[in-house]
């Protein structure tokens, strides 16, 4: 599964989050975020779903599909 960073930036500024906010509310670290926008690093299906849950949007908003 891969996330669609635009879907996601969407998503966060609905939800009025910056990237620390996001890993914070969803248990993440804020390293960890940064390779994940940065495209070092593919987050896990879980992780994945923190996120969503984060941002209260259904994981399907934020997946490439």
């Amino acid at each position: 599964m891969q996330i669609n960073f635009q879907n996601l930036q969407i998503a966060m500024a609905n939800a009025c989050m910056n990237k620390g906010e996001l890993a914070e509310a969803a248990g993440i670290s804020r390293i960890s975020i940064g390779k994940y926008f940065s495209g070092k690093r593919n987050p896990s299906t879980k992780t994945i779903g923190k996120i969503a849950k984060a941002l209260d949007v259904p994981v399907t908003d934020i997946i490439e599909e």
